[in-house]
């Protein structure tokens, strides 16, 4: 059952509420909290809320680990960047240290080679033997009109990976490949948060949480956390459709 606000602003107050709830709990568990960020515009507002004077000293930035669940496939300066948009409204804002962000190499340009990189970095953060999958404190994720969530939209290779950590994917309707976490990695965390807004949204939101199963078409269907939480967080014109909703 989704979460509804009434719009983005509280939406957001609860996901930043729910992050440090989150992320303090991890540090007093193990001394650190690793997040994997999404892009696009409902997260920047979210990360420009964590760096306000309302939240940024709510919890202790320095044991805090980033990641991204996806990647376009352009220079970290670049205006399209996922990295860029955080490193703007998050990291900058927060002085987090360097060494505490982990992005994808896409000064290696070819998109296979970057995703091999990420995939050892994580590997090695977490010291994961082969086959084993990272377990993040949060992943955040968006909806796409499609249905697609990171980069793994439908009907492309990466949607039936289940050994790898991080892939390319080839995304023949937008001309060009992406670099995306997989199923697998998403699966294994400890807590997912969707951030959902917009009117245009709603069919696709009513398709992935009220219709019939069908992840290939609507990609988002295949997050379901092996054992950890899942929150659909959504604002009331992305939900209007949805029969069932809780309201806050």
């Amino acid at each position: 059952m989704p979460k509804v606000f009434p719009n983005l602003e509280e939406l957001n107050n609860f996901a930043a509420e729910k992050f440090i709830e989150i992320g303090n709990d991890a540090i007093e568990k193990s001394d650190r909290f690793t997040v994997a960020l999404a892009g696009g515009s409902t997260p920047k507002a979210l990360y420009r809320l964590l760096a306000s004077e309302k939240y940024k000293n709510k919890i202790a930035w320095s044991s805090v680990f980033f990641f991204f669940g996806d990647e376009r496939n352009v220079l970290p300066d670049d205006a399209d960047s996922n990295f860029r948009m955080a490193n703007e409204n998050l990291f900058e804002p927060l002085e987090i240290f360097p060494q505490n962000v982990f992005r994808w190499e896409t000064e290696f340009e070819d998109a296979a080679a970057i995703a091999g990189d990420y995939e050892t970095k994580i590997m090695d953060f977490f010291d994961l033997r082969d086959g084993e999958f990272p377990k993040f404190d949060l992943i955040l994720l968006g909806m796409g009109d499609d249905g697609h969530t990171a980069s793994l939209f439908p009907f492309t290779d990466a949607l039936n990976e289940t050994a790898r950590i991080a892939v390319e994917n080839k995304v023949e309707k937008l001309e060009t490949v992406r670099l995306t976490l997989t199923f697998p990695a998403i699966n294994n965390a400890e807590n997912v948060f969707f951030l959902v807004k917009g009117a245009d949204k709603s069919e696709t939101l009513k398709q992935v949480l009220e219709g019939d199963f069908e992840p290939l078409r609507f990609p988002s269907q295949n997050v379901q956390p092996t054992s950890g939480n899942l929150f659909w967080l959504s604002d009331s014109e992305a939900a209007e459709l949805l029969e069932n909703e809780k309201k806050f």
